[in-house]
């Protein structure tokens, strides 16, 4: 990794969920369910039977509030810094969207086991495949990734689990489908050098 590269895709992405959370500020209330799902929020009746599917992508630019955007862009910047520098700008940007996209299938997959129908936003999803991604390249390279270590991401992502299920309103599905994704898109793409 080279002192003077730019992390320019986690930049672009943190800039890009901000500018769409002040727009949306501007037209509305970001924390009333309702209007984020009239914005492209994620909901199983509207994919499935609407088949509204462009909403795997959209929803993961949504958040409900101010604190939910700072929580993930903080996430996103400080483990995308250190990804996307040591695995190269397409293969991070790949990992981020799949990974996103996956873990709201994921949650799809989940809403319709247990009959229930949820509105879902956020980039947590491609948050925690970026902690997937990390945790399976510190392995690869035995030990570290950046500045980032094999224990401390592990610690991260039980820690964040952890959080997750302990709260509510969280979309447990969505982060864990998100890890499992980032996990094994960085063993294949880890596999293309």
């Amino acid at each position: 990794m080279k002192r003077n590269q730019k992390a320019v895709i986690t930049t672009t992405l943190i800039g890009s969920n901000a500018v769409v959370f002040v727009i949306l500020m501007f037209l509305g209330k970001t924390e009333d369910t309702q209007f984020i799902l009239e914005h492209g929020a994620m909901y199983e009746p509207y994919v499935i039977q609407g088949h509204e599917y462009y909403r795997l992508v959209t929803s993961m630019f949504l958040h409900f509030g101010i604190d939910h955007l700072m929580n993930n862009l903080i996430m996103l910047g400080a483990l995308g810094w250190n990804l996307e520098l040591e695995i190269g700008k397409i293969k991070f940007l790949l990992i981020y969207l799949l990974s996103g996209i996956g873990g709201n299938l994921c949650s799809l997959f989940v809403n319709q086991l247990e009959g229930t129908a949820v509105v879902s936003a956020g980039a947590s999803g491609a948050v925690f495949g970026l902690m997937g991604a990390l945790v399976c390249a510190a392995i690869q390279r035995k030990g570290y990734v950046g500045r980032l270590g094999k224990r401390g991401l592990i610690l991260m992502v039980v820690l964040s689990l952890y959080f997750g299920l302990t709260s509510s309103g969280v979309d447990n599905a969505a982060h864990i489908g998100g890890l499992v994704c980032g996990f094994l898109l960085q063993i294949i793409l880890g596999a293309l050098q």
